[in-house]
């Protein structure tokens, strides 16, 4: 079963936003960052982000975690305020 990593910030603008759109698009991921799906969802309004990170294995999960875990603040796209594991109960696109 696949599982999420999902992260709530505060502190978003939408200009950190764009810029962090354009960093991950076009740098690589940090190394031996496993496989993953990335979703962010983002309320300019808010100024707040929820980023949410799918693997597909336990042990991608755990490695993923720690590299994230391990990002200085300066990397992420505001005030981390939370982290949750949940198992992803199911996925759908339409």
């Amino acid at each position: 079963m696949a599982l999420a990593r999902v992260v709530s910030f505060d502190g978003v603008s939408k200009d950190r936003m764009k810029e962090m759109e354009r960093e991950m698009s076009e740098g690589d991921p940090p190394e031996g960052f496993p496989p993953a799906e990335i979703v962010v969802l983002h309320d300019p309004k808010a100024e707040t982000s929820l980023a949410i990170v799918i693997f597909e294995t336990e042990d991608d999960y755990k490695r993923g975690d720690e590299i994230l875990s391990a990002m200085p603040t300066g990397d992420t796209p505001g005030k981390r305020t939370s982290v949750n594991k949940y198992d992803v109960a199911m996925r759908m696109k339409s």
